[in-house]
């Protein structure tokens, strides 16, 4: 199983931290890229190529502003993409959750909240188990012991 991380520019970097720290916490393999579809359309598409032949399976990308890229690398790749709209310039990344919730049809990108590049990963790692039974396991795992977790940690009353 075989994830990618592509993102627009070195400041993205922070926010898209936790989509590698989910993956790794569940054992996919990941690349990293830092990639633009503006600034370097040419290698972005050797990239995508590269990484196809590679067996990559789902692709996370975050931009903000306008966030072009995770749309790019949809209508180059049939392998699922999922945007991290990333908080930059003055609207607080609601522009860049705009511009990948809005994609034309047919090519659709899947989009998590404005930041959160750990749910990125985590659909990735739920889209990934349809095919590994053994990843299939580590997701229903980590989902039972969370839900232990908030009822253990939550049992008591709360006295407000």
């Amino acid at each position: 199983m075989k994830a990618a991380i592509i993102f627009g520019s070195r400041s993205d970097a922070e926010t898209m931290r936790g989509a590698a720290a989910v993956l790794v916490d569940f054992g996919v393999e990941f690349s990293s890229h830092i990639l633009s579809a503006h600034r370097v359309p040419e290698l972005l598409g050797e990239t995508l190529e590269k990484l196809e032949n590679g067996g990559v399976e789902v692709i996370i990308a975050g931009a903000g502003l306008a966030a072009h890229l995770p749309g790019v690398i949809a209508s180059r790749t049939l392998v699922p993409v999922i945007g991290v709209p990333i908080a930059s310039g003055g609207m607080g990344g609601l522009d860049a959750l705009l511009s990948m919730v809005q994609m034309p049809r047919p090519v659709p990108v899947a989009c998590v909240g404005v930041g959160n590049a750990a749910n990125a990963a985590y659909l990735a790692v739920e889209i990934l188990s349809l095919k590994y039974p053994e990843l299939r396991k580590k997701l229903a795992d980590f989902r039972a012991k969370m839900k232990a977790d908030f009822a253990r940690e939550n049992e008591k009353e709360v006295k407000l």
